[in-house]
């Protein structure tokens, strides 16, 4: 296949960028540390404390057991079995382009499903290959009493793949519970790839629509062994009462005909965005009007873990815009994140990953202190002395892969005084002072093709050294610990 020449260049210069440790110091850090510009730390980087992995499952017995555990955090008790349980069949369903199931019905439920839902789909057709189902997964309505129900999509064979392929406009996977309350409700998806390059309609491919919840009602959507592409976008949660935790997936991509709002992913303002070897990449680019960002997160907790994150196109170029789109208020944490940069059609917007300012996604109840500047809050001379008190962000190992240098990598940005009247957008940014900010970003160890870690923005330290009092901020699980009982979750 011949590939147009922007497309041919930016994987080439992808292909010789060397990881040369090219970044330097960002201003507040040489600062406080009296070191030079580009001057290397006098001593490693501060690690991340993380548990340790176990081997990989490698036969279905082992992918099964696997699927059995949970992020800690993540309460998984008082959840039933799910009262209707179907098991779809590969070549009667090819042939009939719809489900065809082995014994229970969906018609047998008029179109309408109360108690929860699992939905298991034959692993391989006749002749022992990856089934491939031609249509979007078909689903009755959701009714009843929500709490303690579950929604599963999973293959017949744990660690092999099955895929659902349509051109339709509306294809999608949703997962739709209103008023949910003070519900209890899982959703969860294991050994699927959702291929929909037609699907230019529903807000996501996979589309988990949940509303109305409030504390303690909770909505967790767990994604295991994915490949999606399709739809507005690939992933699309609206804000709520919501933990999304995803591993061992591809997100390749939407098919908008839209640039704005239309991103990889767009996660609204829910509690928690869990991602761990994760890759990102085919956000749609535009010529000559911004496009959106591969990852656009505005959860409270974000949780990144060998995750990479690429603008490699998938319909028309490479999007100039950052490509991670998330939040100064709130909490971040991330160990080897990769980002990749290949040269756009347009000139390529600063920051490689953006915290923001300028709305309120979301709950207010989400945030344990003001996301505006107050008379409140001033941040004290020594604002290393204070992580457990601020919205915080920390970054450990990231490598940056750009067809350019990058002027930096993390922009930290100013906060607003107060919101536009009737809306959750903040007003006043960039006219508050710089001690009115309730936030600190963090990076140890970042790496590759970049002048500066930080813009000139904000409380932002590169290779700091931290008290044994907040060494904390390196240990996964405190971090997590930390940022959610601030809010009682």
């Amino acid at each position: 296949m011949r590939l147009p020449l922007w497309l041919a260049a930016g994987l080439a210069v992808l292909g010789t960028i060397g990881c040369s440790g090219l970044g330097s110091e960002s201003n507040a850090q040489t600062a406080a540390r009296g070191a030079g510009a580009g001057q290397q730390p006098a001593v490693p980087p501060l690690q991340p404390v993380v548990p340790p992995d176990l081997p990989p499952p490698t036969t279905p017995a082992g992918f099964a057991a696997h699927d059995a555990s949970y992020p800690f955090y993540m309460p998984m008790q008082g959840l039933r079995r799910p009262a209707n349980r179907f098991f779809v069949k590969c070549d009667a369903s090819q042939a009939a382009g719809h489900e065809v199931y082995q014994g229970n019905d969906v018609a047998s439920l008029y179109g309408r499903a109360e108690g929860g839902l699992e939905f298991v789909y034959e692993a391989r057709d006749r002749a022992g290959r990856p089934c491939v189902y031609p249509f979007a997964p078909s689903l009755p309505d959701i009714v009843g009493n929500l709490d303690g129900t579950q929604y599963i999509f999973r293959s017949s064979v744990p660690g092999e793949r099955v895929t659902f392929r349509s051109g339709d406009q509306w294809a999608v996977l949703r997962m739709r519970a209103l008023e949910m309350g003070r519900a209890r409700i899982h959703f969860e998806m294991r050994d699927i790839e959702l291929d929909f390059p037609g699907a230019i309609q529903p807000m996501g491919a996979v589309h988990l629509e949940t509303y109305g919840g409030a504390p303690p009602g909770l909505f967790t959507a767990v994604i295991r062994r994915a490949k999606l592409f399709g739809g507005k976008n690939a992933i699309f949660a609206p804000s709520g009462e919501t933990m999304i935790y995803a591993e061992d997936s591809e997100i390749t991509g939407n098919v908008g005909t839209a640039a704005d709002q239309e991103h990889s992913t767009y996660i609204n303002g829910t509690l928690v965005s869990h991602f761990r070897n994760v890759r990102w990449q085919g956000q749609k680019g535009w010529s000559n009007i911004a496009s959106g960002h591969q990852l656009k997160d505005k959860a409270y907790l974000r949780i990144y873990e060998n995750v990479t994150v690429s603008n490699a196109p998938g319909q028309g170029p490479p999007s100039a815009m950052p490509l991670i789109d998330a939040t100064s208020f709130g909490f971040t944490w991330s160990n080897n994140l990769r980002i990749e940069r290949m040269a756009p059609l347009q000139e390529p917007r600063e920051a490689l990953v953006d915290l923001r300012s300028e709305i309120l996604y979301g709950n207010p109840q989400h945030y344990p202190w003001p996301v505006i500047a107050t008379s409140e809050w001033r941040m004290p001379p020594a604002a290393l002395g204070v992580l457990d008190q601020v919205y915080l962000s920390a970054f450990f190992n990231t490598e940056v892969r750009s067809f350019r240098n990058e002027p930096y990598v993390f922009a930290l940005r100013p906060w607003g005084r107060g919101f536009q009247p009737g809306t959750a957008t903040i007003a006043g940014e960039g006219l508050t002072l710089k001690s009115e900010q309730r936030a600190v970003s963090l990076a140890f160890g970042t790496r590759g093709t970049f002048s500066k870690v930080y813009s000139g923005d904000g409380w932002t330290y590169a290779n700091p050294r931290l008290s044994n009092e907040m060494l904390w901020v390196a240990d996964r699980d405190a971090f997590i610990r930390h940022a959610l009982g601030l809010i009682g979750r």
